[in-house]
């Protein structure tokens, strides 16, 4: 395997798809790769892109492609799809989206399922940006799911969170239920040729003019994702933003707290893991289970004498 870490670090292709891959499907050499190749991170700014389904996220990230790779810089984009219950995989494919960029070699688009993950994005997700980090892209750009009441994890990963809003739908009120505008530190009205879609901006600014805490007041850029306009404008508020975080030192305080979360959620990850292989090498589960469907036991007395039988208790 090591020969796939130095073909990431020389620019090879293949190796990043391999790579993604291992991470999905959660190979047992996955957690040694991570481990070489976190020395040659650190360098890629993460744009999060979020919003409610037929928002036109899509769309948007395509047409900031060209502008990205008009400034001469690389970017990878991770769209996270919502996951087949039947194949474990991403219902949207890579190929279906974004086809004018594939032959472009400073762009490299993959798509991840959220396998269940509640929040939009799988923990997989956050392995799959330090693979595109080492591989040297200037950006990674990662689409999310949709909006939710718990789809807001996307700001625990990205330094920039741009939330993609529309006129109809009633996205206004949604806004405030979502609690989505907290996260967001750029917001793209998109479909801003539809009826309302300036009184919907004045709403989203009423809402914001409320937070007075914040140095940093999220724009609301009006873009028509299929027309291409004000992807300009919309480019250069994600920008501002990068030099208002790294200014501020802000940047560096939120990938502090960024590498704390992922190291808490690495212990979580290996401590649940080691006690189930302790558990499975103690106790015959299916009759447990079946003792349980048939009410001779039950869940909650039967899961404490599981974990008597590992070492958490001792």
């Amino acid at each position: 395997m090591q020969h796939l870490v130095a073909e990431l670090l020389n620019g090879k292709r293949r190796s990043v798809a391999k790579l993604i891959s291992m991470i999905e499907n959660d190979h047992p050499d996955k957690r040694q790769l991570l481990t070489e190749i976190y020395a040659h991170t650190g360098r890629a700014y993460v744009i999060g892109i979020t919003g409610a389904p037929g928002s036109g996220k899509s769309s948007l990230v395509d047409n900031l492609l060209y502008k990205i790779r008009s400034e001469n810089l690389t970017v990878g984009v991770i769209a996270v799809d919502p996951t087949s219950p039947f194949t474990g995989g991403a219902i949207l494919g890579d190929r279906i989206r974004m086809q004018d960029h594939a032959l472009d070699p400073g762009i490299f688009v993959r798509s991840m399922g959220t396998r269940g993950s509640l929040g939009g994005l799988s923990r997989s997700t956050r392995e799959a940006i330090h693979v595109l980090d080492a591989f040297g892209k200037d950006l990674v750009i990662v689409e999310t799911v949709g909006v939710g009441q718990s789809e807001v994890d996307i700001v625990k990963t990205a330094d920039t969170t741009l939330v993609v809003l529309t006129p109809a739908g009633g996205d206004g009120v949604q806004t405030i239920k979502a609690g989505i505008m907290e996260i967001a530190d750029v917001f793209a009205l998109n479909k801003s040729d539809l009826p309302n879609a300036d009184r919907a901006a004045a709403e989203i600014k009423i809402m914001l003019d409320m937070n007075k805490e914040d140095c940093w007041k999220p724009p609301i850029v009006q873009t028509v994702s299929i027309k291409n306009e004000n992807i300009d404008q919309l480019w250069e508020a994600l920008k501002k933003h990068r030099h208002y975080m790294e200014g501020s030192g802000r940047l560096l305080e939120a990938r502090r707290k960024r590498v704390a979360r992922e190291l808490t959620e690495q212990v979580e990850y290996l401590v649940k893991n080691r006690i189930w292989e302790q558990v499975k090498e103690k106790i015959d589960l299916e009759t447990l289970i079946n003792a349980i469907t048939l009410r001779e036991k039950d869940p909650y007395s039967a899961s404490l004498e599981l974990l008597d039988k590992t070492h958490v208790t001792e």
